[in-house]
């Protein structure tokens, strides 16, 4: 690696770039680029120590630029790194307001372990608070995020899904290209699953 993308810091500003340019929901985890960017703090820390043992004992003034200029290099990538990292963490929190508790296969593959737990640490901080509200009843935050025109609407079914219990006890059997008029809060997890469409 060239002294000048150390010092530029070049590839954690690409990381950053990359995330806000994906068109994805969520682009894969760019491990090695992240590990680049930590060799590549490590090698700055690491030149800085030495010259900052060779400033302290010969008292030479003319480091103290190149100290300063590597110190404020290794702070710009610790911020572009913790940037592409809490913008991934937003976009794992969108997943679960969008998807609910189970994030989508093709999704998942985009994700690294951590990433996976903490989406799985949030779901579940999530819905404990859900049960808490509501007078004891619970109340479900992730239904309705916009405000609805009707309580009922028409949607067609994607995919056989099968039986589905309404709130009321009845059953409606989702067949796939049928068409149903069915309360949106209990239909909207099945829209975001991708087995229901809203029927316009």
């Amino acid at each position: 690696m060239s002294r000048s993308n150390r010092i530029f810091a070049d590839k954690a500003f690409e990381l950053v770039k990359e995330l806000e340019r994906s068109s994805q929901t969520i682009p894969p985890f760019d491990d090695d680029g992240v590990r680049t960017v930590l060799d590549e703090i490590k090698a700055i820390f690491e030149e800085n120590c030495t010259q900052a043992v060779n400033y302290s004992t010969s008292g030479d003034r003319t480091l103290w630029p190149l100290l300063n200029f590597r110190h404020a290099a290794l702070q710009r990538n610790k911020r572009c790194l913790l940037t592409y990292l809490h913008q991934r963490l937003l976009r794992i929190r969108a997943l679960r307001w969008e998807f609910g508790p189970i994030i989508p296969s093709d999704i998942k593959s985009q994700l690294c372990e951590p990433e996976v737990a903490y989406f799985n640490s949030y779901a579940k901080s999530l819905a404990s608070y859900m049960r808490s509200i509501g007078d004891g009843q619970g109340l479900d935050l992730t239904v309705d995020l916009r405000p609805p025109k009707s309580l009922y609407i028409e949607v067609r079914c994607l995919k056989d899904f099968g039986k589905f219990e309404l709130d009321d006890g009845e059953i409606v059997h989702l067949k796939k290209n049928s068409q149903h008029y069915l309360p949106r809060s209990q239909v909207e997890p099945l829209i975001r699953q991708g087995i229901l469409q809203h029927a316009i």
